[in-house]
């Protein structure tokens, strides 16, 4: 359904994809990209086949899911997923993601749906990630929708209801589902904490009592874990300097660097886990809750089914152990895994200088081991 108000966010509609095809294939990083996804084929190919879609089907379907293809099979040992089947096909759900990776947690999360014959979601995209022509044509043919980076707290209070009124648009009016992270921003210490001001966003363009708003939403919690965590380096690093100076300063195409590193970084094994929907009657213990009191509560529910689906792998265990200087959790992980985790541990603390070291290691095994301990 066509809504005006909200073309300022929404995605690409089937009838934009074949000029925003045409774009993509004009684009000087075309052939790059075309050589990732389809590395048999010529660019020529590729550009020919593009230039024929005309929906965004087509281009999830053919392109999108070549490309998680490629992903799983040049940076994991295995991929599975667990709980979709929970779901109702011809329902429509909010997922609530822990967020480890810009791009892979939700373009991961689509394939997997995907493949068992779900509609993929919607996916929220910051604003400043799509900083050019060619990232705004793939992702909006990719179903993703903007969520403006707010500057002032007026602007930030419009641009949440904005965004909220949205996601009851896309749900109830579009019947699409969507895909939008705990928090703004990637989970970099390892400590999945889903933000309450995220909850006071979903239900603040509704009038009624923000349980049965929310419950209209069908939440879905979803956990995702890495057995190497994607640009592991990249975040203790930006941590790393922001606890000892305060501060943290991007550098220019550093979000785009996290991007690719995560693409192409091994992964090992990865696991999502869909957990099932959130219903009114779980929001009844805190019904009678108001303002952030209740929303605080919301915020830890979906915490709490995040961390019980999340599957804890070796090298959580190890961090922890390396952490705290003991063997605790021998029993989850073998002398070979505990040396290939040392090893890598090593290479990265090695970056350091030498009066952050100390600083930077902490943060680094955190990284892994605060899934086990929090």
């Amino acid at each position: 359904m066509k809504n005006p108000e909200f073309d300022d966010l929404r995605p690409y509609r089937d009838e934009e994809i074949p000029v925003a095809m045409r774009r993509i294939v004009e684009s000087e990083y075309f052939p790059l990209l075309a050589a990732y996804v389809y590395p048999d084929r010529t660019p020529e190919d590729v550009k020919n086949m593009l230039k024929g879609y005309t929906t965004i089907y087509e281009f999830q379907s053919q392109v999108m899911k070549t490309f998680n293809e490629q992903v799983i099979a040049r940076s994991t040992s295995s991929f599975s997923c667990s709980g979709i089947e929970q779901l109702d096909k011809a329902q429509r759900y909010l997922f609530v993601s822990n967020h480890r990776d810009i791009m892979l947690d939700s373009s991961l999360l689509q394939y997997a749906l995907h493949c068992v014959g779900h509609p993929t979601t919607e996916i929220t995209f910051g604003s400043n990630l799509m900083d050019s022509p060619l990232a705004i044509d793939i992702g909006k043919s990719n179903k993703m929708f903007k969520v403006i980076r707010s500057v002032t707290a007026k602007e930030f209070y419009a641009n949440s209801l904005h965004l909220s009124a949205y996601i009851y648009h896309a749900l109830q009016e579009k019947h699409e589902s969507i895909w939008i992270a705990q928090r703004n921003g990637r989970t970099k210490d390892g400590i999945d904490a889903t933000d309450q001001g995220i909850i006071k966003m979903f239900h603040m363009s509704r009038a009624e009592h923000p349980a049965k708003a929310l419950a209209k939403l069908n939440i879905v919690p979803v956990a995702v874990s890495y057995l190497w965590e994607p640009c592991d380096l990249l975040k203790a690093t930006e941590l790393c300097s922001l606890q000892r100076t305060g501060s943290y300063m991007k550098k220019p195409g550093e979000d785009l660097n996290s991007i690719l590193t995560g693409i192409h970084q091994f992964k090992g094994s990865v696991h999502f886990a869909v957990g099932k929907p959130i219903t009114e009657a779980d929001f009844m213990p805190f019904g009678e809750l108001t303002g952030n009191k209740f929303n605080k509560q919301v915020a830890l529910l979906i915490d709490s089914r995040i961390r019980q689906n999340y599957r804890l792998t070796c090298n959580n265990y190890i961090a922890c152990d390396m952490l705290s200087k003991t063997d605790r959790y021998a029993a989850h992980y073998t002398d070979e895994e505990k040396a290939l985790f040392a090893e890598h541990f090593k290479k990265a603390a090695a970056t350091a200088t030498a009066e952050d070291r100390q600083l930077f290691s902490n943060i680094f095994l955190g990284i892994y081991a605060h899934p086990v301990s929090c």
